[in-house]
This record gives C-alpha cells, structure tokens and sequence, in this order.
C-alpha cells in the first residue's frame, strides 16, 4: 500500500510537502529522491522515526535504507555518536555486532526499542553489558531504575549477567 501510495504521491515529482506525509512512505524513496526537498541528514532522520517493521529485515530495500545511511553520515569504520545514532532511530536495530561492540553504550537506548534481535546481536549486546563500562555501570550495580531503562534488553541478558543484579 505504501509504494502504491508513493508512486500516486510522486507522479508528478518529489512533493515539496513531503515531510508531511507518514515517515513510513519514506522507507520506499531513495535519498537521492529526496535530495531537491532536503538533506539526507534530514531524510534519514525523518526515516529513523519510521516504523521501519514495515520493510522485514531482510529486505533489500531495508538493508539499503542502512547502508546509505551510514555513508549520508560518513561514519568511519563501525563507531556509531549519539548523535548519529539518533539520527538512524529505528535503523539502529539492523546494525550488526561489530557496531554495537565498538560503540560501547552509546547504542543501549536505541536497542532497547528494538523488537528482536540477531543472534549476534545479541552476543554483542551481553559484551558491551556485561563490560561494565557503559553508563549503567557493572550489573552487580543495577537497581530497578536501572532495569526500567534496560527493558527492552532484558530478554537478552542471558544467565551470567541476570545472576550478577542485585535482588
């Protein structure tokens, strides 16, 4: 439904007023569509806010979406800013593990917003935990406050740092 609404909306060009449209529309343009209405740092902001759930994972033009994403940004190598990562949004939750492990907690947040995960992913997400070294500090030294922050990491946590949190 949403690339037939694309292809009415854009039959006469790219709309200047597109922002104005549902974010999910954009996840089926590309940003060099997008270009003559704004940046791609805006293009793929708008896109972060997304439900990119409506492309499966695996979907080329999802993988896509990520790859220009990273080279609009010019992240170099797999370290991901807060800044960038806010920008990426929902596409935080197709970065591989060698983004998550290299961009320490800065990443946490925006995972925990994810529906699933990988298996690497997920391995990566336990290292960069159980480091310690992220913002929530070792999890012998989590509250429930902190876990509240975590909840949508929680089913990731595996046995060995569920059995470090305090009762």
């Amino acid at each position: 439904q949403l690339s037939c609404l694309l292809k009415m909306v854009t039959l006469h060009g790219i709309p200047k007023d597109l922002d104005s449209y549902p974010k999910e529309l954009l996840l089926f343009l590309s940003p060099s569509d997008y270009a003559a209405t704004g940046s791609c740092r805006q293009f793929f902001t708008n896109v972060g806010e997304a439900n990119v759930d409506v492309l499966p994972r695996e979907a080329p033009q999802r993988q896509q979406l990520l790859m220009e994403a990273l080279e609009c940004l010019e992240i170099p190598g797999t370290q991901i800013s807060e800044e960038n990562a806010k920008v990426l949004g929902r596409l935080v939750c197709d970065l591989g593990g060698d983004y998550i492990r290299s961009s320490g907690g800065r990443l946490l947040k925006d995972l925990s917003q994810c529906g699933s995960f990988l298996p690497e992913q997920e391995e990566a997400i336990r290292d960069v935990l159980s480091s310690g070294n992220t913002t929530f500090g070792p999890p012998a030294a989590w509250s429930a406050f902190t876990l509240s922050q975590l909840s949508g990491l929680i089913p990731v946590l595996g046995h060995s740092i569920l059995q470090q949190i305090p009762k």
